[in-house]
């Protein structure tokens, strides 16, 4: 065949090859927003906020509408201590419909860093108006008023226990709250649901020994009933069952004692406060109770406040049955659920 009848094939098979090439080098040549995105929040986890501030603005360029690029890049501006820049990228964040309570979170923190207090709680009331069943803004709401000695803190940890029971820092606030006050039930009972959610937190230590403390308050009174005004049908009927064990405190509160209080009063309960007030953490208890890992479980939770040492010795001469209800622990994940509000 003539050579001038290759030659159109050849010119536009060498022209389309050409135009592949430019189209996959520029493409290596220039990752896209997910590609960047991905090496920025990489960035974020090893601290380093400098590169993942320069990759994240390099993701927001290419693509400006993604709210969660946004979040991070705030994040990590914050971070780096240039809060100017934050609040400049996360502000136009709390206008848009596809917002989450994250980024109320994020400015808040924002301006409380700045000291601006009066705009940190404006924020964070937005942000509840918007998101009623958010446990983290009322959690941080309630943390801002804390600081301001303004005591009404402890309603909004109840409402964000009340809202959103599966988040667990409204119960660790509020136990410490509780445990301030002459109260003695709620702060036992948001206590031991703080530990269970959190069981290896850095704060479940502190907890326990509030625990631990918390009940030795309440059977400080021969009869618990005795000076309980609170018209709570809840309390009332928890002090009633606990007041029924209260003769196993005699001889002072150890994780055995403890063990065998709560054993009752867990079988009392099931007689009757079980279908009443029906309560995920008793319900838990019973469980262990029912499959024999309730003395490791108080162990677990008194145990180390009580003393260390005997804690560790009583673990190693009960082996089998510690390892059994830790490797029951492990596999589960502790939480409260809807509509179970007492308070």
């Amino acid at each position: 065949m003539p050579f001038f009848y290759l030659y159109p094939t050849m010119k536009k098979l060498l022209t389309a090859a050409c135009i592949l090439f430019v189209t996959l080098s520029g493409n290596a040549q220039t990752p896209d927003s997910k590609e960047l995105y991905e090496t920025g929040k990489t960035f974020m986890k090893q601290g380093d906020f400098p590169n993942a501030v320069m990759v994240l603005n390099r993701a927001m360029q290419a693509d400006p509408q993604n709210i969660a690029i946004a979040k991070d890049l705030a994040l990590s501006y914050y971070f780096q201590k240039n809060n100017s820049k934050a609040l400049e990228t996360i502000k136009p964040l709390l206008e848009r419909d596809d917002t989450d309570d994250q980024c109320f979170q994020i400015a808040g923190s924002i301006y409380k860093e700045l000291n601006m207090l009066k705009d940190c709680e404006k924020v964070y009331k937005k942000g509840i108006k918007k998101f009623p069943a958010s446990g983290p803004l009322y959690n941080e709401l309630g943390e801002l008023m804390s600081v301001q000695k303004n005591y009404d803190a402890i309603k909004q940890w109840e409402k964000g226990i009340e809202h959103d029971p599966s988040y667990s820092r409204n119960y660790y606030n509020a136990a410490k709250f509780y445990f301030l006050t002459i109260d003695k039930v709620w702060s036992i009972i948001y206590g031991e649901i703080f530990i269970n959610m959190e069981p290896t937190g850095n704060k479940t230590p502190e907890v326990k020994q509030m625990l631990l403390e918390s009940y030795k308050k309440l059977f400080s009174d021969a009869d618990l009933e005795q000076n309980n005004k609170d018209k709570n049908l809840f309390v009332k009927a928890f002090l009633q069952s606990m007041n029924k064990q209260s003769s196993l405190a005699s001889s002072g509160l150890n994780p055995e004692t403890l063990s065998m209080i709560r054993t009752r009063f867990i079988l009392d309960w099931s007689n009757g406060n079980h279908t009443k007030f029906p309560y995920q953490l008793f319900n838990y208890q019973r469980q262990l109770l029912q499959e024999g890992m309730f003395d490791a479980y108080n162990q677990w939770v008194f145990g180390p406040a009580q003393d260390l040492n005997a804690f560790q010795n009583w673990t190693t001469a009960h082996n089998t049955e510690y390892s059994a209800f830790s490797n029951f622990q492990k596999g589960r994940v502790f939480k409260m659920r809807e509509g179970q509000y007492y308070h």
